[in-house]
Order: C-alpha cells, then sequence, then structure tokens
C-alpha cells in the first residue's frame, strides 16, 4: 500500500523531515481523541484540523490539540473576523480535497490562512492527518508553521 498522501509529498518536494505513524480507525471514530486512543500518545501532542469560515475574510484553517475545543472568540479575533463558523461537512472535501477525519493542514486544494494553537510552540513534535484516515505525520510545530505558512496563536478553550 502506497502511504505517501498530497502532504508527505509536500514535506518531501519541501525536504522537511517527518515521520508516518499507522492507526486504526472506523467510520463511528473519527475523532482525534480516537487517535490518541490508538497510538498511545498524549492527546496534548495530537492535533485536529477544523476549517471555518469568517465573515469577513472567508475560509481559515485551525489545528488545536485534541484535548480541546476551538474558541470562537479567540479564532474569529485572530483571524480578523467579528465571527467565524465550522464550515458544513458535506463541504469539507470539495473545498479542502481532504474527507472529515483525514483533513490535514498541508496540501489542501487551497492555502488557506492557518492557525495553530500556541501550545504546539513548547512541544517537539506534534502529530497531524496524513491526509488520510489511518495515517499520521509526526513533525515539529516551527517546521509545519514554515511549510504553512501558519501563525501560533491561542485559539482553543481551556
Amino acid at each position: 500500500m502506497n502511504k505517501k498522501t498530497n502532504a508527505c509529498r509536500m514535506l518531501d518536494q519541501q525536504k522537511i523531515p517527518y515521520q508516518l505513524r499507522e492507526y486504526a480507525w472506523s467510520e463511528d471514530s473519527l475523532d482525534a481523541r480516537h487517535v490518541a486512543v490508538e497510538t498511545g500518545d498524549d492527546p496534548a501532542h495530537i492535533f485536529k484540523t477544523i476549517v471555518l469560515t469568517g465573515d469577513k475574510t472567508g475560509n481559515i484553517v485551525a489545528c488545536i490539540p485534541a484535548n480541546k475545543s476551538i474558541d470562537l472568540k479567540k479564532i474569529a479575533k485572530i483571524s480578523g473576523n467579528k465571527k467565524c463558523e465550522l464550515i458544513p461537512v458535506n463541504t469539507l472535501e470539495k473545498l479542502t480535497g481532504y474527507v472529515r477525519g483525514g483533513c490535514s493542514p498541508l496540501g489542501m486544494k487551497k492555502l488557506f490562512s492557518t492557525f495553530i494553537d500556541s501550545s504546539a510552540e513548547e512541544l517537539e513534535t506534534i502529530l497531524i492527518s496524513a491526509g488520510k484516515r489511518g495515517l499520521q505525520i509526526v513533525i515539529a510545530p516551527t517546521d509545519l508553521k514554515q511549510i504553512i505558512r501558519g501563525t501560533f496563536a491561542s485559539i482553543s478553550e481551556k
């Protein structure tokens, strides 16, 4: 089975070091907390990718730890919006090229403004989706920030 995804190819092209980690997944459990159970990793190190739309800027991406929730007021303010809301799940694949449970901040159809929760700055590595269910990328947060031209910000609820 070829494990290389668009996200992996993007990292390879830029010569950014990463590792792949596989895990068992099911349609019933697509959330990032399930990844923590399956991989044995700390949920604070597993970052889920959330796609939102802002009332002024349009679509934006947020990466937050599996054990936290997005703070819509914080992400709106930091992204230059008055209000942000999650995009409907049925538009995710058309917009990003990824399905729910396999959405990566890397290799989307378009490079959206992306915000990574500031808790990532304290970590040596984080896990993000590799762009398909059952596959994670282990990467340095600073490398992720560089390749997606992201911004570290406090965007999750405590």
